[in-house]
């Protein structure tokens, strides 16, 4: 009942989504030259042979994929692979970091049941596999009606969302019948999508441990540490609307003690650049130079807003300290094995809970120092920047859990065996 009714609102609502996107390439949230894609409509022919389409909602989801790309790349050298996100700093991510040229990226439709019907037409995978969590109705019936074996990947389920699909049981098992398989973070979301429907549900680990460490041009690298010599950094990474004045208050009084530090600040959407410049100029006090315009810092900048894309692998050889962001608003953190992977210390505040497991592990570990508010965080940055010892040791202990957990890819690869093998892939 309530996803027919979802279906006929959405057949209503081709025009109010239309608008909304011209709204969102307005505000540069939507790629004007690729606007068509989100329409149904995609940009390059279907390729010869078997096709594997894998959905990864937004950055996150994304870099989780690649290590899976490249295994299902190497068990069959005629198999292509189109990966579908929704952002547009996905895309750009997507579009430097796929193995090329058989991966490829689109953006995924809109759920208007049109849009939905003309991208399955045109790209007819033989096999789907969607990652983590993100359920939209139309494509997903779509999927199931067109009969694609279908599993979901690196599942992730919220105590909430649980919830909230519980109070539906009946909507909740239709939708997610498509899934002929659900691979779960976790044991206790494997055991909640099975309550929800997917008999075949199991835990196998997160993707995220078996990412490469991120990329780095080599000539950027040498520039930028020949510029800022043997200054004390730390970043305030993927930061969000609120946490950059944190990294302000903290830096301005960590300045008292040591007017040579240096702070990489890094908005997590560059967009925001302007706008956190901004407020670096309205604090006073703290010179600032912005990568986004060609600049590199001199002795007397305080600050280097770090307003760029696909530049965290510079950042996280560059700063021994990583203060994570989103961790310090209700938005759930960011990925810590970024920086656990090339042995930058990392500090996050109280909301993590996008990578509860995660952190956890890390932080028996000694591997992450948990703050409870942005209070501490100027003594906490000084500690790990003032004790090379402790900081090391700190990162020796998060980059052993990655390098512990970081067969995830296979196992994913061995439990899609049966589906990949009735797909005629391996």
């Amino acid at each position: 009942m309530l996803h027919s009714l979802y279906r006929g609102l959405t057949c209503l609502a081709g025009p109010a989504v239309r608008r909304l996107l011209d709204r969102r390439t307005a505000g540069g949230k939507e790629d004007p030259a690729r606007r068509h894609e989100r329409l149904g409509r995609p940009t390059r022919p279907r390729p010869p042979g078997r096709l594997v389409w894998v959905h990864a909602a937004s950055v996150g989801e994304s870099l989780a994929v690649l290590p899976l790309v490249q295994r299902l790349l190497s068990v069959d050298g005629s198999l292509f692979i189109l990966v579908t996100t929704g952002t547009v700093t996905s895309a750009d991510l997507m579009e430097r970091r796929l193995p090329g040229p058989r991966a490829f990226h689109q953006y995924v439709p809109v759920d208007l049941p049109g849009a939905v019907d003309g991208f399955l037409a045109h790209w007819r995978p033989d096999l789907v596999l969607w990652l983590e969590s993100e359920f939209w109705p139309n494509l997903l019936s779509a999927i199931r009606r067109a009969g694609i074996p279908c599993a979901l990947v690196n599942a992730r389920l919220s105590e909430k969302s649980f919830r909230n699909w519980r109070r539906v049981p009946r909507t909740a098992r239709q939708l997610l019948s498509v899934f002929q398989t659900a691979l779960a973070q976790t044991q206790v979301e494997a055991d909640r999508l099975r309550i929800l429907g997917i008999g075949n549900s199991r835990a196998i680990g997160n993707l995220k441990y078996s990412a490469e460490p991120l990329p780095v041009d080599p000539g950027a690298l040498a520039a930028l540490t020949a510029r800022v010599g043997s200054r004390p950094i730390w970043t305030f990474a993927s930061t969000h609307a609120g946490e950059e004045a944190m990294a302000i208050a903290a830096h301005t009084h960590m300045l008292a003690t040591r007017p040579d530090a240096l702070l990489l600040l890094v908005p997590r959407h560059p967009s925001r650049g302007q706008a956190v410049a901004d407020l670096l100029a309205a604090a006073g006090g703290l010179p600032f130079v912005r990568r986004s315009r060609g600049d590199l810092p001199d002795a007397g900048d305080a600050v280097y807003l770090m307003d760029t894309l696909g530049e965290m692998g510079l950042i996280f050889r560059l700063a021994p300290v990583t203060v994570m962001g989103g961790s310090f608003m209700p938005l759930g953190g960011h990925n810590p094995i970024e920086p656990a992977l090339l042995d930058s210390a990392v500090i996050h505040g109280p909301h993590m809970f996008n990578f509860a497991e995660i952190a956890a592990e890390m932080q028996a570990a000694g591997g992450v120092l948990p703050l409870s508010g942005p209070e501490g965080l100027t003594a906490a940055v000084d500690g790990l920047l003032s004790d090379p010892l402790a900081r090391q040791a700190q990162a020796g202990a998060a980059r052993a859990v990655a390098l512990r957990n970081a067969t995830a890819a296979d196992s994913v690869m061995d439990a899609l065996a049966p589906l990949l093998s009735r797909v005629g892939i391996g």
